[in-house]
């Protein structure tokens, strides 16, 4: 299951770095606007603690962690639902992903061009907030010009519903409010899907902070960041961007010792990732042997024979049943076969809904 965030913000508010962190490859971090013009793409492990104990269990010969993909976007400015710097581009690309990591600058820094002049952290993320809401409204207008005629000519219930949808987020548009404020039915929902709504995507906000300031209370920028998040129902990760790329240079016992002596029990990324995860309501499950132990990536909800089709489509075609073992029972009872003489080892049917930490063995018949 390819899932991906893309990192966007103002030009040189530290998105590059923090990409350069997040996934340890050396792209363009300069002082100056598109830096970044074509989106750079790159795959992070889902740091999990539980596949670590199954590879000590198992020793399998292959290990598979689940993985998510960054997209670091080149830098938005003022005016580019209208085509302003690289605006098109860079509106087309955020089109493409699941999930919205807005880096907002909460530091000052004399040596640090910022495109507005100065630091307002609130500004900045506004400015973003009307571009991509003046790009959902032009795609929506649009929409409403081509069919509108036809819904009041028609007695077609489907185009009548589009209308009546498309009017009801118009309205929400032109009060300068998001889309992923609203409510939608399950079928609403999905009729929306494909407009691929900008500012219907989930949103974290990424606090880039001094590194002075690392371990510190939250500077008045913060404060105002986790204001404006939480009046929105977002979450603020807070993070010095240069910390972390420092950190992306150092193996696990040199990096648990580096953040010791910072006084933080958990790097930002790491806190990134598993927010991202959880924002998009993603779990995983697991596959487990002497050949290969595996982390599977699936949306909360799921039954077994989708999620047995993740890894292959042919087990959800000929799915018949799965065996499952938690992960808890797995390390309570210390091995698969004192799992089954305690009874937990479970046989789960077709309506089985899948849940996070299951070891799974799937029987499939084709």
């Amino acid at each position: 299951m390819s899932l991906r965030a893309g990192i966007v913000g103002l030009p040189n508010v530290g998105k590059s770095t923090l990409f350069n962190a997040i996934t340890n490859q050396k792209i363009l971090a300069a002082n100056y606007p598109f830096a970044t013009i074509e989106p750079n793409v790159g795959v992070v492990i889902v740091p999990d603690e539980r596949l670590d104990f199954l590879n000590q269990m198992y020793e399998p010969k292959s290990l598979v962690p689940t993985s998510f993909e960054f997209t670091d976007i080149a830098g938005l400015v003022k005016g580019a639902s209208s085509g302003e710097g690289l605006g098109n581009k860079f509106l087309s690309h955020i089109r493409e992903v699941d999930a919205i990591v807005e880096v907002v600058r909460c530091f000052d820094d004399t040596n640090i061009t910022h495109v507005e002049g100065e630091v307002d952290p609130i500004r900045d993320i506004e400015i973003i907030g009307i571009e991509l809401i003046l790009a959902d409204l032009e795609v929506v207008e649009n929409r409403l010009g081509r069919i509108g005629k036809k819904a009041k000519m028609s007695n077609d219930k489907e185009t009548k519903m589009e209308v009546a949808l498309l009017e009801r987020i118009k309205e929400q548009l032109v009060q300068n409010k998001s889309i992923r404020s609203m409510e939608f039915t399950e079928e609403e929902d999905k009729f929306l899907r494909p407009f691929c709504f900008l500012t219907k995507k989930p949103i974290i906000y990424m606090a880039n902070i001094d590194e002075n300031q690392l371990g510190a209370e939250d500077n008045a920028y913060v404060k105002k960041v986790k204001e404006y998040a939480l009046e929105e129902g977002s979450e603020v990760i807070v993070v010095c961007a240069k910390i972390e790329e420092e950190l992306s240079e150092l193996s696990g016992e040199d990096k648990l010792l580096f953040l010791q002596d910072l006084g933080i029990e958990e790097s930002g990324l790491d806190q990134l990732v598993k927010a991202t995860y959880s924002l998009l309501g993603l779990s995983t499950f697991f596959t487990s042997g002497t050949d290969e132990v595996r982390a599977w990536t699936f949306k909360k909800g799921m039954k077994a024979p989708q999620c047995a089709g993740i890894i292959h489509t042919d087990f959800e075609r000929g799915f018949i049943k799965a065996e499952v073992t938690s992960f808890e029972d797995l390390k309570k009872y210390g091995s698969e076969l004192k799992v089954k003489e305690a009874g937990r080892l479970r046989l789960e049917g077709k309506e089985y809904i899948m849940q996070d930490g299951d070891i799974c063995l799937f029987r499939f018949n084709v």
